[in-house]
């Protein structure tokens, strides 16, 4: 997706808005006015509000589907490949809060794209649940729930930019400190 100047610049207002009041509370007329346009002007550059909220939840998709794959190529041990991937898919969130937070929150008022980005997201949450479930094989942990695991895993990802700052704190400390608290809480143990 390459957006000219004008569309990135209507894309920031859009997220600041949705994140600040929601995608519905959100209006054309309250985009044009924090442009300092008039709303029919909008649409020389926009087909409609839905068009950047397809922006938004699928442009982070793909950032979440490059750093996975990253993951996948990366020649190391499972613990370090769970390591990274919480670093990764962290790193994703932390550097994006307001984008994450409308990916996570926002994505079910999508209209015309809906059940492609449903599908998106399935597709991810199975190629996590697969490395997941590889990755406790390899280390002889047990998994009662690779599905639970992975929406536990991602859901706590997904919303450390409540927690997190990232300019308070480094992606590293932050990754180690999730990845205790998550196999400590789903294993019981070191």
């Amino acid at each position: 997706m390459q957006l000219n100047k004008k569309q990135t610049e209507i894309l920031e207002v859009a997220i600041n808005l949705f994140k600040e009041r929601g995608y519905l509370a959100t209006s054309m007329r309250d985009l044009a006015a924090h442009l300092h346009i008039k709303a029919p002007s909008l649409y020389a550059h926009i087909q409609s509000k839905d068009e950047l909220l397809q922006w938004i939840c699928f442009s982070i998709a793909q950032k979440f589907f490059e750093g996975l794959k990253e993951v996948q190529a990366a020649e190391v041990t499972a613990n370090q490949r769970l390591n990274l991937f919480i670093e990764k898919h962290l790193c994703i969130v932390l550097e994006n809060p307001n984008v994450t937070h409308i990916y996570s929150n926002e994505w079910k008022h999508l209209e015309n794209r809906l059940t492609e980005f449903l599908k998106l997201r399935k597709k991810y949450e199975h190629k996590v649940e697969k490395m997941l479930f590889e990755i406790y094989h390899t280390e002889n942990w047990e998994l009662k729930s690779p599905a639970f695991t992975t929406k536990f895993i991602l859901h706590t990802l997904n919303h450390s930019y409540l927690w997190f700052k990232k300019n308070r704190h480094s992606t590293p400390e932050i990754a180690d400190e999730i990845r205790d608290k998550v196999l400590y809480g789903l294993l019981g143990r070191y």
